[in-house]
């Protein structure tokens, strides 16, 4: 990478500046016992490799409601983990976000998605090789297809990576929650050694990076 860090911010303060997402449908929903209000809230749907990691990554963010880890992209409908593990559905796993645009936006997902993910390499993140780990933006609509194009081709441009970038964006379809025990896995096993070897130092240097983004703690 070349101080790819500081290219993306450009761009993606440019982003920011010049793009504002649409409203979703009225609604509303219970978290955690309390009634929230989700009128505006909007989704995005990432892949970028073990979901275990990415959700521990994006449930940090200031304005994200909830993240749920899941499949998609596939051609089964309903697929077990094992069945996507073996590559022969054609889903990625992903992380699908619940966010408040008044809070943050799409673009700035965008930034957190190509920073915190290697988008040069085709089916592989690290040690996790397989069509499941592909890099990959599903959008929700035309504007989050245009405005993953547009990123994508700005990154190219700008030789923020040695090599071109691979994420497929494509529409969502066949999106599917993952299993019961994927949900929070980091937050509930952070002492498993994938989480405690891969993830916590993923979101460790995620922290650093995005400290005014993050949501406060007590």
């Amino acid at each position: 990478m070349k101080n790819n860090f500081l290219i993306i911010a450009v761009i993606s303060i440019t982003f920011i500046l010049g793009c504002r997402n649409k409203s979703a449908n009225a609604q509303s929903e219970k978290v955690e016992g309390v009634l929230i209000d989700t009128t505006d809230l909007q989704k995005a749907t990432f892949g970028s490799g073990c979901f275990w990691c990415t959700e521990a990554v994006f449930e940090e963010l200031k304005g994200v409601n909830s993240v749920v880890s899941g499949y998609a992209g596939g051609n089964v409908v309903n697929p077990s983990y094992e069945a996507v593990c073996s590559g022969k559905t054609g889903h990625a796993e992903v992380t699908q976000i619940t966010y408040d645009p008044k809070v943050i936006s799409f673009d700035e997902l965008l930034e957190v998605f190509w920073k915190t993910h290697d988008p040069t390499t085709l089916n592989r993140q690290g040690n996790d090789v397989g069509t499941q780990y592909r890099s990959a933006i599903f959008y929700h609509d035309e504007e989050q297809k245009n405005l993953a194009e547009k990123y994508k081709a700005e990154l190219d441009k700008s030789g923020a990576w040695d090599n071109p970038i691979v994420t497929e964006i494509s529409p969502l379809k066949n999106y599917f929650p993952a299993e019961d025990y994927h949900q929070e896995y980091y937050a509930n096993n952070p002492n498993q050694g994938y989480c405690a070897f891969v993830i916590a130092p993923k979101l460790e240097k995620f922290k650093k990076v995005f400290k005014d983004k993050l949501k406060k703690t007590d």
